[in-house]
């Protein structure tokens, strides 16, 4: 998904990896282990086996919660700086104490769909991933990543969004963060954004005011100008 990120960051000296979470992509498609924990586990397993250090970690999406669930799991092993873009932190569904998110019944019925008519489920999450015009061969290259999934690994993660909570998790990040996230986000509302930002101490909070979920592609220019100046030295110096 981040095509036109890893095209431009490595002429500024990044090597970029890319993990496709397992049941995703070109991952292996195990029936368990879909839950943040073991997740976070693949991660620390991808980091430790190539050997990274210095890392600048950035989940997107339901990746935010996986990442932020690695920093606190595993004490951000490895890792010099985290970027959430649009993340599913703290929490995907509202409970009494929290009145933010997608309701129980409605995730309920996106996991039902998944099992029943997942082309429908994948078709209409691209339905809501901009809050701008694209191309419909944007759209269609989009959806034809998430028809590389298996059901069970995505109903699973489904899942995984409606029961965690991170809110716990959100203390234990002590490396530089940065959240940005698209005021006109309708997968995630820009709400979440906040609470994140006052759950990790010294977090920033980027908005991106005329974007919604997919602010790495709708809002192109601006994203990437933002992210080159987000990795640079000085900015994990001064903060």
């Amino acid at each position: 998904m981040y095509e036109y990120q890893v095209a431009l960051l490595p002429a500024y000296g990044y090597r970029c990896i890319q993990v496709d979470l397992r049941g995703f992509g070109k991952s292996d498609r195990p029936w368990h282990g879909y839950n943040y924990d073991r997740l976070a586990d693949d991660l620390l397993a991808v980091i430790k086996t190539l050997q990274l250090c210095h890392v600048r970690l950035i989940g997107f999406s339901m990746g935010g919660a996986i990442v932020t669930r690695y920093m606190s799991r595993h004490r951000g092993w490895g890792v010099d700086q985290l970027i959430l873009i649009g993340a599913a932190t703290p929490r995907f569904t509202p409970t009494s104490d929290f009145p933010y998110g997608t309701p129980v019944a409605e995730v309920d019925q996106l996991i039902k769909q998944a099992y029943t008519d997942r082309p429908q489920l994948v078709t209409s999450f691209g339905e809501i991933l901009f809050a701008n015009p694209v191309s419909q061969s944007l759209r269609d290259w989009l959806r034809d990543q998430g028809f590389a999934a298996s059901v069970h690994s995505m109903a699973c993660t489904l899942y995984s969004l409606r029961d965690s909570d991170l809110r716990s998790d959100l203390p234990c990040i002590h490396v530089p963060t940065w959240i940005l996230h698209g005021k006109l986000d309708r997968v995630y509302p820009f709400p979440l954004a906040i609470q994140t930002q006052q759950g990790i101490a010294g977090s920033r909070l980027i908005p991106f005011e005329r974007s919604g979920h997919g602010i790495f592609y709708e809002a192109l220019p601006e994203f990437n100008s933002t992210l080159l100046s987000i990795l640079s030295p000085s900015s994990i110096q001064h903060n």
